[in-house]
């Protein structure tokens, strides 16, 4: 079963790999059409600025080419909210797999929202083997707001969105690459899928 990275100029690639080698699984980094289209498995991570980062997918239209896809694909951190409609950074209008707003936090505590932090009201399949409150490791200033797609939550300031699932499309607001057992077992879950 083959598994692929999305390449697309933005941080955190290569720790989501090193974290699928240690689950055995050797995932190749691409920004090749041809190469994602035929994968088994997409994995979309990302930290960085939303705007420039939907400029590389456009510049090689991979914008158009993700909507397409309909094998099972896990957007991380940034790969989540560039799958939303819109974010307030940079104003940026991004894929618009999951019609939900990404919004900045109020400045009423420390932002970014940096640390472990629970997983609230899980449901489905990639927490399989996982109890209700499971820690994972977070580092953003943005959040997805809940919606019908949220299939967990957690609360920083408000209750956001930890994860999103709509058809074949999966999404992850913090890093399971960085959050132990717990993040572990959500990518194995993921690559079962």
């Amino acid at each position: 079963m083959s598994t692929v990275i999305i390449k697309y100029n933005s941080g955190n690639v290569h720790s989501v790999d090193l974290a699928l080698k240690r689950l055995g699984v050797q995932a190749e980094l691409t920004d090749d059409p041809e190469k994602i289209k035929s994968a088994d498995r997409v994995i979309f991570p990302g930290q960085g600025e939303a705007s420039t980062a939907m400029r590389y997918l456009k510049e090689r239209k991979l914008d158009t080419l993700i909507k397409e896809l309909k094998q099972p694909f896990f957007g991380v951190c940034l790969g989540q909210q560039l799958l939303c409609e819109h974010t307030e950074e940079n104003d940026t209008t991004c894929l618009g797999i999951f019609p939900i707003k990404v919004k900045k936090f109020p400045a009423i505590e420390k932002v970014p929202h940096v640390g472990w932090n629970d997983l609230l009201e899980m449901k489905g399949p990639l927490f399989e083997g996982l109890t209700d409150a499971s820690f994972v490791y977070y580092v953003h200033s943005y959040y997805v707001e809940l919606s019908e797609y949220t299939i967990a939550k957690t609360h920083y300031m408000l209750d956001f969105s930890a994860l999103l699932q709509k058809d074949n499309f999966w999404a992850m607001q913090a890093h399971p690459e960085k959050s132990g057992s717990v993040g572990a077992r959500i990518l194995e879950n993921f690559l079962k899928l």
